[in-house]
């Protein structure tokens, strides 16, 4: 499992989206998080996104992530529509999930409004799709990062990931030498995966926000960076990584980096703004590091993100599709 490469995206994607319609204000692009369309006045931040392979908590993670990718954008999220695919028709599942989806959105504010569900025998375990909108009064796109800013992660890398790695693979790691009490700790970070709270404080200043999803922070970096036409300059040594994370990445082989990154936020503001913006973040309980620096690609080959002596311009592999493989 792997994204495609901008070239595929460009040539089968963003090339075919039907009827031109003026009311588009920002549509399919590569590192995206949601689109704009003008309506009424205001402006709605659509979102859509599968989940399939977080088992034990899908239907939690999956109304985060289509959440967060409006979040990322400005927007606030309201509306959801849920896509639910069972392997088979054991109503123990359907209760699972559903349970799920309904709890989650309640504590984060967000209406199901419609959905489809039906079973799959094709299937090994459940697969959603959820659609998420929500209206803003300020756009941000992944695209507006601009070189002399800085950028911004807000939380930890790898959130998701641990999370996913201690209720999927929490057998494995016990195994591997793991406490329990690690792991314990780590699945508590489903708690921590939406990133509504940061999105209101960085919203009204951001050049660019971005929400790391598969690939991590240093994916997420190289969309922000290439959808932006922008070098970025990675200090990996201050990517701020929990003990839980990096104990579990250990013993799974993984790198903190390149696993699932839902919860944390990129996000590029000005230089000399950074200190304010931080504080900010800090008064509502949010921690928030510099990771990197954005300047200028005068020559087309120097976009992307630039880290211990290597270049990355094209999609990094998340390096947990593997365990389930």
């Amino acid at each position: 499992m792997s994204k495609l490469s901008p070239a595929d995206l460009e040539q089968y994607i963003f090339s075919r989206t039907g009827a031109a319609n003026d009311d588009l204000l920002v549509g399919a692009g590569y590192g995206e998080d949601a689109a704009a369309i003008a309506a009424d006045g205001s402006t709605l931040v659509v979102s859509t996104d599968p989940i399939s392979l977080a088992a034990e908590r899908i239907g939690t993670l999956g109304v985060a992530i289509a959440s967060n990718d409006v979040a990322a954008c400005g927007g606030i999220p309201e509306w959801l529509v849920s896509t639910i695919f069972l392997p088979d028709e054991d109503e123990g599942h359907l209760d699972t999930v559903t349970g799920q989806l309904d709890a989650e959105a309640r504590r984060l504010g967000i209406t199901i409004v419609s959905g489809h569900t039906e079973t799959l025998a094709a299937l090994d375990r459940p697969l959603l799709s959820l659609t998420c909108m929500g209206p803003t009064d300020r756009y941000v796109p992944t695209s507006g990062a601009n070189p002399g800013d800085v950028v911004l992660l807000t939380k930890w890398a790898g959130i998701e990931g641990s999370a996913v790695l201690a209720t999927d693979f929490r057998d494995t790691l016990l195994d591997a030498g793991v406490e329990s009490a690690t792991v314990d700790r780590a699945a508590a970070f489903f708690d921590d995966v939406s990133v509504l709270p940061e999105s209101a404080v960085l919203a009204p200043v951001a050049t660019a926000m971005h929400d790391p999803t598969e690939g991590g922070v240093l994916n997420g970096l190289v969309e922000l960076a290439c959808a932006s036409d922008v070098s970025i300059e990675l200090d990996s040594e201050a990517v701020p990584i929990r003990d839980e994370t990096r104990r579990l990445c250990a013993a799974m082989g993984v790198d903190p980096l390149r696993i699932l990154g839902s919860g944390a936020m990129l996000a590029t503001v000005p230089a000399g703004k950074s200190e304010r913006v931080v504080s900010s973040l800090e008064s509502e309980g949010l921690d928030a590091t510099v990771i990197a620096s954005v300047s200028a690609a005068d020559d087309p080959a120097a976009i992307g993100v630039h880290t211990d002596g290597r270049q990355y311009r094209d999609s990094v592999r998340d390096d947990m599709y593997d365990l389930w493989e």
